[in-house]
């Protein structure tokens, strides 16, 4: 018989292309008649690099050159950080499959090993492209003065090395995955920072009528982490949430239920509102949409909207 071929879609950054050919060796692995190759798009997240990520507007930034090939049939899967991907899948396209997630920490490279957030010099620069990391870090050091920080895995750790900035926030996935844990220094607790919605795991999106493909990335599927990803998600969506706001959110499945983690800051740090709570692995979707409900009720909603305004009034 013979072999049925696949096509997947991927930026061309270092981390965009480990994670399609981790997905490209997997599939591989688990489906024998499946020839899988790899389809390099360019993306405007890609190409914007100048530019803080919450002031171009987040929508489909990092995906939606991938979907629309998606659309026009060219590739068979799209691979994204789970954390890139907008709530709102475009219609035709659905997430089917979830990989196993990695460690979700953020973490910390600073000059020597061993440096903590609490450690850091009075008054130290600390670079992050990130909303929630610049909330978060500034709850936690109101001293510390924080920058702007573009550019793929690799391009930051060295803007790093070449700067005279105290230290910089990454996520520990793709740190590690690129073969980089040298350069940590340490990780930062998930009570102090949670990490943004999705991070650490790869989802795989296909046309809705694409059945081959579903079939063929089934193999590949963790139920666990895509009920986390979902209550996550679930979180964001009704929050109305992505790039320009500072809202994380971490659920983890065990043996009595779903626990969803989240919180919303304001981009100053100076407030913050974070809760808990517990639902089940069956209905991920429903306790999303509980936990966001009740920190809108707790003041987060007021926060947001400040936060849309100001945006608004910028563009």
């Amino acid at each position: 018989m013979a072999k049925q071929k696949l096509i997947i879609g991927s930026r061309a950054s270092d981390l965009a292309l480990w994670q399609a050919n981790f997905v490209k060796k997997e599939l591989s692995k688990k489906n024998k008649n499946v020839t899988v190759e790899i389809k390099i798009i360019k993306t405007k997240g890609d190409k914007i690099l100048d530019v803080a990520l919450s002031k171009i507007g987040d929508k489909g930034l990092f995906t939606k050159e991938l979907e629309h090939e998606l659309l026009k049939g060219t590739i068979d899967i799209a691979v994204h950080s789970l954390k890139d991907l907008q709530t709102e899948i475009p219609k035709g396209l659905k997430l089917a499959c979830v990989t196993k997630r990695h460690e979700v920490e953020d973490i910390l490279i600073a000059r020597k090993k061993g440096m903590t957030i609490d450690k850091l010099p009075e008054g130290a620069t600390v670079a992050t492209g990130s909303l929630r990391r610049r909330s978060q870090l500034k709850h936690l050091r109101p001293d510390i003065k924080v920058v702007e920080l573009r550019g793929n895995v690799p391009t930051r750790i060295q803007k790093f090395i070449d700067s005279d900035w105290d230290a910089i926030i990454l996520a520990r996935a793709g740190v590690e995955r690129l073969k980089l844990k040298k350069h940590i220094s340490s990780y930062l607790p998930l009570d102090e920072f949670l990490p943004a919605v999705g991070q650490g795991a790869l989802g795989i999106e296909i046309r809705s009528d694409n059945k081959f493909a579903e079939d063929v990335i089934k193999s590949i599927h963790h139920d666990d982490t895509y009920s986390a990803i979902l209550a996550e998600r679930a979180l964001l969506k009704t929050l109305e949430g992505g790039c320009q706001v500072p809202i994380g959110a971490l659920a983890e499945v065990k043996s009595n239920g779903l626990y969803l983690d989240g919180m919303v800051g304001s981009v100053d740090g100076s407030i913050t509102f974070r809760k808990r709570m517990r639902g089940s692995k069956s209905a991920p979707e429903k306790l999303g949409k509980a936990l966001a409900r009740d920190l809108s009720k707790a003041g987060a909603k007021k926060i947001l909207n400040e936060i849309y305004a100001e945006t608004r009034s910028k563009k």
